[in-house]
């Protein structure tokens, strides 16, 4: 089994000491940071620019992962990218250019991806699916952190055979509801990234909630007590 990769949300972490926060889940073993973006439009939630990707692109060696939950996101897709972004999703939802989207990410050497809404079938997604690195399955519905997770294992298992009858190397992430008491039961269902925002910064200790985070991914199933998904 791939070891499960984590990416905490800077939307959880304390917005006065996002440096120090970014520092210590590199220190923890994160293997991305990743950036929550809404415009208040699209979700009702208002958070982050690209001026803070810059900001802390130099207090870090993690690649950014940046989910873009924001209207007409091609407008201002190159200041994300000229900040510092590795990887980028943006909604199915909101961008109907997605193949113009995945050309401008590749272009400027990044790894580009699409969003889905949990409400939003995954028909959306047959068009694209073989011109994107990563599908960001959405487990709550987008625009606040720490919500509780969507039942989605039967969801995560019908993206993962269309991408494998397709033959298509296409990453399943998912965002949202994420913890040590359902990971592992996600991983089997498909996934393989995992972004965690209250379950990273809302333990008090970054690196051991990071850490069992991983653990618990590669728990037998008998090992684990969860939430039913």
């Amino acid at each position: 089994m791939t070891p499960a990769r984590i990416a905490p949300s800077i939307l959880s972490a304390d917005f006065g000491r996002l440096a120090d926060a970014v520092k210590a889940c590199e220190a923890g073993g994160a293997d991305w940071i990743h950036f929550d973006v809404m415009d208040g439009h699209f979700v009702p939630n208002l958070t982050v620019g690209p001026i803070v990707l810059r900001a802390l692109r130099g207090e870090t060696r993690l690649p950014f992962d940046v989910h873009l939950m924001i209207e007409e996101p091609l407008r201002t897709l190159d200041q994300y990218l000229d900040a510092g972004a590795a990887r980028v999703a943006v909604h199915v939802e909101a961008e109907p250019h997605l193949h113009r989207f995945a050309q401008v990410v590749r272009g400027k050497g990044a790894s580009p991806g699409v969003a889905i809404n949990p409400g939003t079938s995954l028909a959306a997604l047959d068009a694209i699916l073989p011109s994107v690195d990563f599908v960001l399955m959405m487990t709550v519905n987008p625009g606040w952190g720490g919500q509780k997770l969507i039942p989605s294992l039967d969801r995560i298992r019908q993206l993962a055979r269309a991408i494998a009858e397709r033959s298509l190397s296409v990453e399943i992430a998912l965002d949202g509801g994420v913890g040590p008491g359902n990971i592992q039961q996600l991983v089997e269902a498909g996934a393989g990234h995992f972004v965690a925002g209250s379950s990273v910064f809302g333990r008090g200790d970054v690196g051991r909630a990071i850490a069992d985070l991983k653990a618990a991914a590669r728990s037998l199933p008998s090992a684990i007590q969860g939430v039913t998904t």
